[in-house]
């Protein structure tokens, strides 16, 4: 079986045949044992013995490993999911700040920023009244202002660009 293991953003390929562990083309035996009635692991590696403590942390695949006494985050993933994960990620990497749209339709109360403000996440950025309730859209990112279409007594659309970030 293959993985990709990542330390320290690092990638590293990895083969598990039997007791033969292939990392980045060079082979070498290895084993792994228990130490009965704890957490700890013995790793043997050619010669040498090691003591692993391994926490799952997060998402699939991520640990934190302590070896030795030295503590690394990694993530082994097999090659098939590690595809799939880079993929995912890829697609959906943020061109920039997300604009504000309108999460319905409503009636624009209040604009509380002009083109070339700076805002921080979570700032209030327009109140708008929908369902006889008004309701504060927040900035979805820090940015600076780069239009703000939205004004005060327009009638918008679900999904109309209100505020407009870079």
């Amino acid at each position: 079986m293959k993985y990709i293991v990542e330390i320290a953003g690092e990638r590293v390929a990895v083969e598990l045949d039997g007791d033969t562990v292939t990392v980045n083309g060079e082979s070498v035996r290895a084993s792994l044992a228990e130490v009965e009635g704890t957490p700890v692991r013995l790793v043997t590696i050619g010669d040498e013995m090691h003591r692993v403590l391994a926490h799952r942390t997060g998402t699939r695949g991520r640990y934190s490993l302590s070896l030795d006494g030295h503590r690394f985050d990694v993530e082994a993933l097999d090659e098939r999911t590690r595809t799939i994960r880079d993929l995912s990620a890829a697609s959906a990497a943020s061109g920039g700040p997300a604009p504000l749209v309108a999460p319905m339709p409503g009636l624009i109360v209040r604009v509380a920023v002009e083109a070339g403000d700076e805002v921080r996440a979570g700032q209030p950025l327009v109140v708008m009244e929908a369902m006889k309730m008004e309701n504060e859209l927040r900035s979805p990112a820090a940015g600076r202002v780069r239009t703000v279409p939205a004004r005060v007594g327009a009638a918008v659309e679900k999904g109309a660009l209100l505020v407009e970030l870079e």
